[in-house]
């Protein structure tokens, strides 16, 4: 048995995430196994968004936090690192400045990856580790600036496609009609030849939704359990949603905005039951590093 670290840093529009996992290899196969999951609050999105550029105060924090992740890194022992940046820095004009300082100070360079690479290493993990292959999906990883949308099928991805509708630009009001009705169409258009879909949810925020939900682990989310749960936490103030659910400031307020962009998947494509298997993109840059170094 031999055993590899591996550090992937997801930078995205509502965090900054660190995964650092193991891969065992053994003479049959190789294993995955979570080791450590570092998360900072730190909204890009917002300044994005909104402002077209990343404020010099988050491009500090942005920093200091690689600082800090290049040091977990060495005390892992982690053998190969990644660090990608999807939407919020896509749409910032000053992204670059953002990467070449990160270089400098942190040493670690930065890759900001468009919406197709980033669907297609989402919808590439081992996702059917947790679920039937025999079934098919439809993939939907929401994050706070785009959501990834892919179809699945016999464990292929047969289709797969990046929209600029997210958390926190729901939030900012920076999602038009017309890319909700784009959604609405690739959505039907690609679900349309299936007689039975479900969906597979992918992102921070349908993972809380299923812990919440209290349903065992391998169990999908109804429609309607999705629906109610909606409703009950829409009719909460943003302080009971961190009171009486333990949610992360930076959650509270989010979630909502997640709920309604699966809500309305759930209505285009006929599903009835989405499940969680509490994987993305991190997941997906893991196993491309590990098949790079094998």
């Amino acid at each position: 048995m031999r055993i590899e670290k591996y550090a992937a840093i997801d930078i995205g529009s509502n965090a900054i995430r660190m995964l650092i996992a193991n891969a065992i290899h053994t003479k049959e196969t190789i294993i995955f196994q979570k080791s450590s999951l570092v998360r900072v609050p730190v909204r890009l999105g917002e300044d994005s968004f909104i402002k077209g550029v990343i404020s010099d105060y988050n491009i500090q924090r942005v920093t200091d936090a690689m600082k800090a992740f290049k040091l977990l890194m060495g005390v892992h022992g982690v053998k190969s690192h990644l660090a990608y940046a999807t939407s919020a820095l896509r749409d910032a004009a000053n992204g670059n400045n953002l990467v070449e300082k990160v270089a400098c100070e942190a040493m670690i360079q930065i890759e900001i990856i468009d919406g197709e690479k980033e669907a297609a290493i989402i919808s590439n993990t081992n996702v059917f580790d947790f679920i039937d292959i025999q079934k098919t999906f439809l993939y939907v990883d929401v994050g706070g600036g785009s959501t990834e949308l892919s179809i699945l099928k016999n464990g292929e991805r047969i289709h797969s496609k990046s929209f600029t509708i997210g958390t926190v630009r729901l939030l900012n009001q920076g999602v038009s009609s017309k890319t909700w009705k784009e959604v609405e169409e690739w959505v039907k258009e690609h679900t349309l030849a299936y007689e039975k879909i479900y969906l597979l949810g992918s992102g921070g925020n349908i993972n809380k939704v299923h812990k919440i939900s209290g349903l065992k682990e391998g169990k999908p989310i109804s429609f309607l359990k999705l629906n109610a749960m909606y409703e009950e936490m829409a009719a909460m103030t943003y302080e009971e949603r961190v009171v009486k659910l333990r949610l992360n400031l930076d959650r509270s307020d989010v979630i909502l905005p997640a709920i309604e962009i699966f809500l309305k998947i759930f209505k285009w494509s006929g599903a009835k039951v989405v499940y969680v298997p509490k994987i993305g993109l991190s997941d997906g840059m893991i196993k491309e590093m590990v098949n790079v170094n094998n």
